[in-house]
């Protein structure tokens, strides 16, 4: 017990399980040292690596310009449990009990780091050449495939897929992407958005083909639904992600619509001493006026910063952050950051067809999000002034050459 503790008169847990390995545990293990817990801390992750960063995965692992993204972490010197290989299966929560692989596990606080799962396609399951791309694993039996440039066809147009696409025209493979919607990146951003997106596809030398659904996969093709068939030496799917936490049925721990844990404005879910973080799990936005569901790298930083502040107890902490991403697609640098469906205006900033260009959007006349291409200023700024309720005058915002941060009202 710290003599910080003992003076506020209150006992830290001794035990901390973290389920998940990823980012989101791995950082919730660190900011606990960082910030004076000194009980026992225990990673449990399913994979058999050392724990590694995603990113990576669909840029330098996949063209072998990087053998693998494990974190910077030593974790002896900061007292780190590792359990590898291991795999979450039950939570007991009334006897404080984490069922795993490897047998039970006892904890006083656990945190619930388990991430998300990609979405497969139906029917694809067993066919040879289909890959994923979310584990370290499946960007290793990737490799192959770029490396002797095989025939490729990405089947989803987001986040995803659009950057393996890139990654394997890079490569010198010859790309077709396939979407079921109109246009890229459909159930994320308006249609105006996304729409200059489309162009970028051909400029790369990749083929995208919307409204096209798939019928089936074969061997060495994929069959659409108008009877059209695409060579195939291999078939990457990225058509979304979900929460993983399938294993929690009958856990007590509340799970919403979307599969995710229910986490309130400080993390924590239903059952007692049981905190989620990361992609697996949903938290009220003060800020939004709405759940949030973030699958981004940057969540699963920031959280766990609150999880630790909240498992001490010292300093109490609501978690209520601007959501942000990016993403690196056909030689571009994308920037998201915020939330923009409550959204009533709209101001652009540069035009769409050049390299460089912004989107605002506004609610109130405030800033609740933007979307920078090729302007990091823009990103920067917006940030700071969506976590300000910045108010905006829209017709200097629209100037381009003029700062964000000199367009407020």
């Amino acid at each position: 017990m710290s003599e910080q503790t003992q003076e506020q008169g209150t006992a830290q847990p001794r035990r901390v399980v973290v389920a998940g390995a990823g980012m989101a545990g791995v950082q919730t293990a660190v900011a606990l040292r960082e910030q004076g817990f000194t009980g026992t801390i225990t990673l449990i992750g399913a994979e058999p690596h050392q724990p590694y960063d995603r990113p990576p995965l669909s840029k330098a692992v996949l063209l072998g310009k990087a053998e693998g993204s494990a974190f910077d972490v030593d974790f002896e010197a900061l007292g780190l449990e590792l359990r590898l290989g291991c795999e979450a299966l039950a939570v007991r929560s009334e006897a404080h009990v984490l069922d795993t692989s490897e047998g039970p596990v006892p904890y006083d606080v656990l945190v619930l780091a388990t991430g998300a799962e990609p979405v497969r396609l139906p029917g694809a399951e067993d066919v040879p050449g289909v890959h994923l791309l979310r584990t370290l694993d499946d960007a290793e039996r990737l490799r192959p495939v770029l490396a002797e440039q095989h025939d490729v066809v990405v089947v989803g147009a987001g986040w995803i897929g659009a950057e393996f696409a890139t990654a394997a025209r890079e490569a010198g493979c010859a790309v077709t992407v396939v979407e079921a919607a109109d246009r890229p990146l459909a159930g994320v951003l308006p249609a105006e958005v996304a729409a200059p997106m489309t162009a970028w596809y051909a400029d790369s030398g990749t083929a995208l083909r919307t409204r096209a659904r798939v019928a089936r996969v074969e061997p060495g093709a994929v069959v659409l639904d108008d009877g059209s068939r695409l060579p195939a030496g291999a078939v990457v799917v990225g058509i979304g992600a979900r929460p993983a936490t399938a294993w929690l049925a009958g856990s007590g721990v509340e799970l919403g619509e979307r599969g995710e844990v229910l986490a309130d404005d400080h993390l924590r879910t239903s059952a007692a001493d049981v905190y989620a973080v990361g992609d697996c799990a949903s938290f009220p936005s003060g800020r939004y006026g709405e759940r949030l569901l973030v699958h981004h790298w940057d969540n699963a930083l920031q959280g766990p910063r609150t999880v630790a502040a909240n498992v001490i107890g010292l300093t109490p902490a609501v978690y209520d952050p601007v959501p942000y991403f990016w993403s690196e697609q056909f030689g571009r640098f994308v920037q998201y950051a915020g939330h923009h469906t409550a959204a009533d205006a709209t101001v652009w900033r540069g035009e769409p067809s050049g390299p460089a260009w912004t989107v605002c959007w506004l609610r109130d006349t405030r800033l609740v999000a933007l979307l920078a291409v090729g302007r990091p200023r823009d990103l920067a700024q917006g940030r700071r002034l969506i976590e300000a309720g910045a108010v905006m005058d829209a017709g200097l915002l629209a100037d381009p050459s003029r700062p964000l941060k000199a367009a407020t009202a």
